[in-house]
């Protein structure tokens, strides 16, 4: 089976449109998706490209773009979400831990679908504990560990991990080397990989 690294980092706004319909892509096409958090925010200011910051403009394009999106796929966002998030990091050393102890995706999928449909930022509470308590897991001792040097530590190195990569942005689908960036081409990626893997 085919298996696709799926980087994204909860805090952007184009990845809920990937982490909502990921599970069934992946089952649809026979393909496996390993979630790959990483801290997108440091990604941009190393790169000295803040895509949003006083562009009014361009923010709203993009929350029109993502309603257009999110329509077609069937998904029903309550937008604009609160952004940025002041917990990016938390919200994504969580998911680093989840994908230590197999449970990223529920987690991903419960904290976008609480951030985009019910208006509670991903990071913070109550998205924090009503996500990971949703999926079975306990609140206190998820948010301890997570915040643990530690936990900080992997986040990072899994930001650079993925900056080697050549990974610049959220979501990106990696075949091997090759990158694909956006949304809008994870059936490439999927194309791609079911090429490499010889389906």
């Amino acid at each position: 089976m085919a298996t696709i690294d799926f980087w994204y980092s909860i805090g952007s706004t184009y990845s809920y449109l990937t982490v909502m319909r990921l599970p069934d892509l992946a089952k649809r096409n026979g393909v496996t998706f390993r979630w790959r958090p990483f801290n997108v925010r440091h990604v941009m200011t190393e790169q000295n490209n803040i895509p949003f910051k006083d562009k009014p403009q361009k923010t709203a394009y993009m929350w029109r773009d993502v309603e257009r999106r999110a329509e077609a796929y069937g998904l029903h966002p309550a937008l604009p979400a609160p952004y940025p998030l002041a917990g990016l990091v938390l919200a994504n050393q969580v998911a680093v831990l989840g994908a230590e102890e197999g449970w990223v995706e529920d987690y991903t999928r419960a904290t976008y679908r609480r951030w985009f449909e019910a208006g509670l930022p991903a990071g913070e509470d109550p998205n924090l504990t009503e996500s990971l308590a949703e999926i079975g897991q306990d609140p206190a001792r998820v948010l301890e560990t997570a915040r643990s040097s530690r936990i900080a530590d992997k986040l990072a190195q899994d930001t650079t991990v993925a900056m080697a990569l050549g990974v610049f942005g959220s979501p990106t689908m990696a075949v091997g080397d090759e990158i694909f960036w956006g949304d809008d081409r994870v059936d490439d990626a999927i194309a791609w990989a079911r090429k490499s893997a010889g389906g």
